[in-house]
């Protein structure tokens, strides 16, 4: 009988510490773009608060529909406005919490050994016919930021018309640069942050400021979320510490820090 009686005290006591626990954690959907950048980040967080940092990687589009179907995730970081626009108008973040953080740019990409060097891209020019016979690896143009963003990139230039169809598109930006990195296209439209993480491809052009929407990351609590961490790890975001990692893998820190 005692043997029982402390075998349910001790569970009580389990269940009770199990809140207080789960205080000292964050889960974050975060954009793929952001994943060598966001982990050296986190765990610099983590090392100063103790407070462990779960991130989940994918696509703006894929991680905005998985919360509002209910995953658990304490703070949303998407990779542009239309996607946190979204989540906000479907109740699915606080608004009180959200800031556009960060900013990146836009580059066409090839792998390391191509011949192709340097290309001028402005209005009219023939992406087309640089890619030959190959494909172009994009981001899915129709839902995910980086693939919407090479798209209004390319209408404003005059060349979607020519590279509709050579377009292999992929589920995320990492997995368009991972398409040039294997060789498996001869060119890639990516974020500028993406090239310069990956040794296998280089940067052979960079689309003009002006031809698509600023590429900009909000960031933003949910709505039900339950971490008492989770306001510490936004004001993480915003300090001087974050900004000097985030610039290191060159995005554009977009707003003051603050202490």
């Amino acid at each position: 009988m005692f043997a029982r009686l402390f075998a349910a005290l001790g569970l009580l006591l389990v269940l009770a510490a199990a809140p207080a626990a789960a205080q000292d954690a964050v889960t974050v959907f975060a954009a793929a773009s952001l994943k060598n950048a966001l982990d050296e980040a986190d765990a610099a967080f983590t090392k100063a608060t103790g407070v462990k940092v779960t991130a989940s990687y994918a696509a703006s589009s894929a991680l905005a529909r998985q919360i509002e179907q209910g995953a658990p995730a304490d703070v949303f970081i998407s990779a542009d406005l239309q996607w946190m626009d979204y989540a906000a108008e479907h109740r699915l973040v606080r608004p009180e919490t959200r800031v556009n953080l960060l900013g990146n740019r836009l580059v066409l990409i090839a792998p390391r050994d191509a011949a192709l060097d340097t290309v001028a891209i402005g209005q009219g020019f023939d992406l087309a016919r640089l890619a030959g016979d190959g494909r172009i690896a994009v981001a899915d143009v129709a839902a995910v930021p980086a693939g919407k963003y090479a798209k209004a990139a390319l209408e404003k230039l005059g060349a979607w018309a020519g590279v509709e169809a050579k377009l292999a598109q992929a589920e995320n930006v990492r997995a368009a640069l991972a398409f040039v990195a294997r060789g498996e296209t001869p060119l890639g439209i990516v974020y500028a942050t993406d090239a310069s993480i990956e040794p296998k491809v280089k940067i052979v052009g960079a689309f003009p400021d002006g031809s698509y929407p600023p590429v900009t990351y909000p960031v933003a609590q949910t709505t039900d979320s339950r971490s008492p961490a989770a306001a510490r790890y936004l004001a993480f975001l915003r300090s001087p510490a974050a900004k000097a990692t985030f610039e290191k893998y060159g995005f554009n820190f977009l707003i003051m820090p603050v202490s």
